[in-house]
């Protein structure tokens, strides 16, 4: 039989063994920190009806979307975890408590060009809040702040949370008499930082029959700059000429200050008034988050208000905010630039148990004795020579070796050998869990990631 050359699609990322536990370590942090604010777990099927999930795309999504039949069935991947929670929450409406705060951590397909930083199968982590008929613009404020603790727990600290809202840029189109054309503009904007201002001129003026002079005054809105305090004030100016550019203005003014309250530094949040999101569902406040240090790789964090999303499912009033934190993009640049603390034990197990006898019953002891205590173990009982036996603890990354030969036996101890200092004592059963549950404890104490 001829074999099949094995690979891996492009734009679908596969991590070795050391470097899945950091991202489920990263994942671990993510998810204990959501929880830590209400949040409840929640996971959705990975595919669903085609009609359920392009009811409200817009943009590139459908031209994105990874689709498919089986049988009669005209079914899709999901490309984002947002428009499955308004099902769920529209289907479950009756059974739920309000307002309904969830996360979840999955992965969501995406059949766009694969690129640096930039995949076509990645882990998103959400956190939504959905109210019943209303709900109040803090929502808007706690969903970025929760996300700087997010990225602080994870030893992140140059990145920038922007924020702006689609009713202060829909308000502002629709005075200058370009309301028709705003969600064109307002994706082709959403490009800024990937093709340049000179491309996105072009495109506004060639294909959507924008006048230079119209195009002029779109760059220089959205080109308002400066502190917090100063871009809103500059905004002020503009209060008077359309109530829902007034609507957007107040409501952005809120967050900025909700968010100052609540304890996000300054250099990590800013009103960015270039920020619009290409998803047309998003009707309020929306967010993109940066690594300062590389801005090529685009938002890794990103998302927003939607008021009508659930209008698809439901006849109901659900409107909700949300942030998803784009996991695979985000550890990628961390890997890529060498950032992940290769102090955190990345070894599957914390402690390697080696019988050096052809009695295992004391060994298969220990190792329920280890487990018992928490702690990861693994039984070597291969027949290999003891340097091949060591080879294995050491291309595994084994934090301890525990060896019961004969002397080891009539003596009632363990050889306990420390893997990285080399150091090895013999103690009794209950002296090796008290020392490799010390070390678990201060290893779980390090960070993930380092500083950038």
């Amino acid at each position: 039989m001829e074999t099949v050359k094995p690979r891996t699609l492009s734009g679908f990322m596969e991590l070795m063994p050391a470097q899945q536990l950091q991202m489920n370590r990263i994942m671990d942090i993510v998810s204990s920190t959501y929880a830590l604010y209400g949040f409840t777990p929640l996971d959705t099927p990975v595919i669903e009806s085609s009609q359920i999930l392009l009811a409200k795309g817009g943009g590139e999504t459908e031209k994105q979307i990874y689709r498919f039949t089986k049988g009669d069935s005209d079914l899709s991947l999901r490309f984002d975890l947002t428009v499955p929670l308004a099902k769920y929450v529209a289907l479950h409406y009756g059974e739920l408590s309000f307002p309904f705060r969830r996360y979840q951590i999955g992965k969501v397909y995406r059949g766009e060009r694969a690129q640096r930083g930039r995949f076509r199968e990645f882990y998103q982590a959400d956190i939504d809040i959905i109210g019943d008929g209303e709900l109040d613009i803090i929502n808007d404020a706690e969903i970025p702040a929760i996300i700087y603790t997010v990225f602080t727990r994870l030893g992140l600290r140059k990145f920038r949370i922007c924020i702006n809202n689609r009713r202060v840029l829909n308000g502002f189109y629709e005075m200058q008499g370009l309301k028709e054309k705003s969600g064109d503009i307002m994706r082709t904007v959403d490009k800024l930082d990937k093709i340049g201002e000179k491309a996105v001129r072009e495109i506004l003026v060639r294909d959507f029959a924008i006048s230079e002079a119209d195009v002029d005054e779109v760059m220089r809105f959205i080109s308002i700059s400066g502190t917090n305090e100063e871009v809103l004030n500059a905004l002020g100016a503009y209060r008077g000429k359309n109530a829902m550019l007034d609507q957007g203005i107040d409501e952005l003014a809120a967050v900025a200050n909700y968010m100052k309250v609540i304890g996000v530094p300054q250099e990590n949040f800013a009103v960015d008034l270039r920020i619009a999101r290409g998803l047309d569902y998003y009707t309020g406040t929306v967010y993109e988050t940066v690594l300062l240090n590389h801005p090529e790789i685009g938002s890794v964090c990103s998302g927003g208000r939607y008021d009508n999303l659930a209008g698809f499912y439901t006849n109901k009033q659900l409107p909700g905010v949300g942030i998803s934190i784009g996991l695979t993009r985000l550890f990628y640049v961390l890997d890529e630039q060498g950032m992940l603390n290769n102090e955190v034990n990345t070894c599957p197990v914390d402690a390697l148990i080696l019988p050096m006898t052809d009695d295992l019953d004391p060994a298969i002891a220990l190792s329920a004795q280890l487990r018992a205590a928490g702690l990861k173990t693994q039984l070597y009982t291969e027949k290999k020579k003891f340097k091949a036996k060591m080879n294995y603890a050491d291309k595994l990354g084994v934090p301890f070796a525990l060896f019961l030969g004969e002397d080891e036996l009539k003596e009632g101890v363990v050889a306990c050998k420390n893997m990285k200092t080399g150091e090895q004592v013999k103690l009794k059963d209950d002296e090796v869990v008290a020392l490799i549950t010390e070390h678990v404890k201060k290893q779980n104490e390090i960070a993930s990631v380092l500083d950038i």
